[in-house]
């Protein structure tokens, strides 16, 4: 964790947290920044702001909590119902497994849903694990799956999806590679469960690449400008980004597959600019509600 407070060029000075410490000992501070999890640190980030009601914490340890799980991540975006003026904005169907990988194959039947499908440990805690996803093309391979996890239906989305920054209400759009869409003869012709891509990194990055206008057209901007607006409100947090995929062959149906929270931003183009710029803003906003009261 990271603390703001004192002057630099900016008016910014980052000072790092010991941990170990009582935050009462520490400081002053005006913002904590923080991506840690755990009780300890929950109750210590909790106390402080009890007593430190000015100070901004960036985020509230149980808003992280909520999004660190990928079945409730999704379904505030479930909920949502935004207007469909630029678009609709929905998340795939899905199911969670907990325990007993053997009930899967038949839960799948049971509930309808269509391979293939992306698998997704349930958790996120910041491990390599958490982050590993694969892709099961039949049935029968879902048994091998390690549950606490997810089963998304795969959607059709032309390879390319957006990763949508925010910032507190800076919004950032980038391209970047993803899975090629599956076809129903390749799907009755491939068995097993595989690997899935990470497609976070920079070097995958689809922005400068010559791709169909119809697959690269980036989702407008008042629709990402009320989705981030109402996400920010509903999970509490000020930091995170969402995936975002179009179904190939629609102008405008996305598909929202994963929300994390406080990502790598340094692959984010512009970004100390604009980081630098937010957390001027939030002290700028303390400034203006002193003035107002």
């Amino acid at each position: 964790p990271t603390a703001l407070s004192g002057n630099s060029s900016k008016g910014i000075l980052f000072i790092a947290v010991d941990v170990k410490q009582p935050l009462s000992d520490q400081g002053p501070f005006d913002v904590v920044l923080h991506k840690l999890a755990g009780k300890e640190w929950s109750q210590m980030i909790e106390d402080y702001g009890q007593k430190n009601p000015n100070v901004t914490v960036l985020d509230p340890p149980d808003a992280i909590e909520h999004v660190n799980n990928r079945q409730s991540m999704l379904e505030d975006v479930a909920d949502l119902n935004l207007p469909d003026y630029y678009g609709r904005v929905t998340v795939p169907r899905q199911l969670v497994f907990t325990t007993d990988p053997s009930s899967i194959p038949h839960e799948v039947t049971k509930e309808g849903l269509k391979l293939p499908l992306v698998a997704k440990p349930l958790v996120v805690d910041g491990s390599a694990k958490s982050h590993e996803l694969f892709l099961a093309y039949d049935k029968v391979s879902l048994a091998k799956l390690e549950p606490p996890l997810v089963l998304q239906e795969f959607v059709n989305h032309g390879g390319v999806l957006f990763k949508v920054y925010i910032i507190g209400e800076f919004i950032k759009v980038v391209r970047r590679f993803s899975l090629p869409d599956v076809c129903k003869r390749e799907l009755s012709k491939i068995a097993g469960v595989f690997p899935f891509p990470r497609v976070s990194c920079a070097s995958a990055s689809a922005d400068g690449a010559d791709l169909d206008p119809k697959v690269a057209e980036l989702p407008p901007s008042p629709l990402l400008e009320m989705l981030a607006r109402e996400l920010r409100l509903r999970l509490g947090l000020q930091l995170f980004n969402v995936d975002i995929i179009r179904e190939y062959g629609t102008r405008d149906l996305y598909y929202i597959i994963d929300i994390n929270y406080f990502p790598g931003y340094g692959k984010m183009p512009d970004y100390e600019h604009t980081f630098t710029e937010f957390l001027l803003s939030l002290e700028q906003s303390k400034y203006e509600k002193v003035l107002v009261a």
